[in-house]
């Protein structure tokens, strides 16, 4: 990946729906040479697909949290995604280094249901604990570039 795809890649990131020939005034090229561009990161996985980015209250999601889950033995990636992937209000999960085993991010529609999502996040039996803070205002998010 160069210069050039990291711009269109930017691009992309601020609006998925930007068109090749407004990406190619922007970096220079022609409208058929950013779409080889795309179409090649796509192919190699440098592009894994197009979303919407929604705001989600409009899904009636106004609390969030995030959740450190300490299990009382080891966990494989597999078995987390196994567990947590049914949870609707799961919106990500990420193993990570020190006390905890998985970092759960959460998104509900109000506190009691933040409590009925982390209930649930306990009734697996290797949960040992839970440790949550709850989120009270998104300041900054940047696309992943």
């Amino acid at each position: 990946m160069d210069h050039i795809d990291r711009q269109i890649l930017g691009h992309l990131l601020k609006s998925a729906r930007a068109s090749f020939q407004e990406i190619g005034a922007s970096v220079g090229l022609s409208a058929p040479a950013v779409k080889r561009r795309v179409d090649r990161m796509v192919a190699s996985g440098q592009i894994t697909g197009f979303t919407a980015q929604v705001n989600p209250s409009a899904l009636g999601w106004k609390t969030e949290a995030y959740v450190e889950v300490y299990y009382r033995d080891n966990i494989s990636p597999a078995e987390l995604k196994r567990s947590l992937e049914p949870i609707p209000q799961v919106v990500g999960v990420w193993t990570i280094a020190g006390e905890a085993d998985a970092l759960v991010h959460v998104m509900a529609t109000d506190m009691a249901d933040i409590e009925s999502t982390v209930e649930r996040i306990r009734e697996n039996a290797r949960v040992g604990r839970t440790r949550s803070s709850i989120v009270m205002s998104r300041i900054l998010e940047r696309p992943r570039t």
